[in-house]
């Protein structure tokens, strides 16, 4: 039977470290803010939101929430943002995805300037990352890289799959752990015997949003399961990606859905908030 990653436990200790180093950073008179703007009335959206406010109100951080009417033009945001990135007070600015169709998401990250660009979305911050140079890092990839860590889980030398090549995630994932001298894999909808490539997966990362796709019988015994799927099933049952139930008992490690990844990206956007604040 598997051993449950407890992502819950670990954000809560990277959100004590960070408290302390907000504390001293007030002392320099140095006092971290992140600005959320939020376009639009998505429901799972504000609850995002809301959780990110409540990280902020725990560790220390000052923040400022913007909501705009989801019939907004472009230059409404664009203006919104370019008024952020030219204050001194704010450290951090992030935009909620989604966003309405009839704005443009990339122009508007590429508005956010790579200095306060909390998500790593800015296409500086994404060149950064693949430069191997040090930038402000998509929070769900270093959430993963830092669950892995706590628990010893080697990355180097071995075979990673993701599923899922998404901007947020998958791409960004890839870099940060060939950084770490990983073998990786990225496989897709268009990906041919997929389950064949998974099932020669040292550690499997699923991010694509389908309720229980991975089956017990598409893994290798003593896998490492990272599950970075969030499905709400008909009958209101929050699961992951992968069949928990059954994979968990051939799997060495794996993540619950929740309490897995999704509090180490919340915790990860804090630490991005925090160090932006210090460069």
């Amino acid at each position: 039977m598997a051993e449950i990653i407890n992502g819950k436990e670990i954000a809560k200790k990277i959100r004590s470290k960070l408290k302390e180093e907000v504390d001293s950073l007030k002392k320099e008179g140095i006092f971290p803010k992140l600005a959320v703007i939020l376009v639009g009335d998505d429901r799972s959206s504000k609850i995002y939101v809301k959780n990110k406010s409540k990280a902020c109100e725990e560790i220390g951080i000052e923040y400022e929430e913007y909501l705009l009417d989801e019939n907004i033009d472009m230059k409404i945001l664009i203006d919104l943002i370019n008024n952020l990135n030219s204050r001194d007070d704010i450290h951090g600015i992030l935009l909620q995805s989604p966003i309405p169709k009839h704005l443009n998401i990339n122009e508007a990250f590429k508005t956010i300037i790579p200095e306060k660009d909390v998500d790593g979305f800015n296409p500086i911050n994404v060149g950064k990352l693949t430069l191997g140079q040090d930038s402000l890092v998509s929070c769900t990839p270093l959430g993963i890289i830092k669950l892995l860590e706590e628990y010893n889980i080697e990355i180097e030398g071995k075979h990673i799959v993701i599923i899922g090549r998404s901007n947020i995630v998958g791409k960004p994932l890839f870099q940060c752990l060939l950084a770490r001298n990983a073998t990786v894999t990225v496989c897709h909808s268009k990906t041919k015997k997929i389950e064949d490539i998974i099932k020669t997966a040292d550690i499997l990362i699923p991010a694509i949003g389908k309720a229980e796709f991975v089956k017990a019988d598409m893994v290798k015994e003593g896998v490492c399961i990272i599950d970075v799927g969030i499905n709400r099933k008909e009958d209101g049952k929050i699961v992951g990606d992968v069949d928990f139930e059954n994979v968990s008992k051939k799997a060495e490690y794996i993540t619950p859905v929740p309490g897995g990844v999704g509090p180490m990206t919340i915790a990860m956007l804090m630490s991005n908030v925090v160090k932006a604040a210090k460069m």
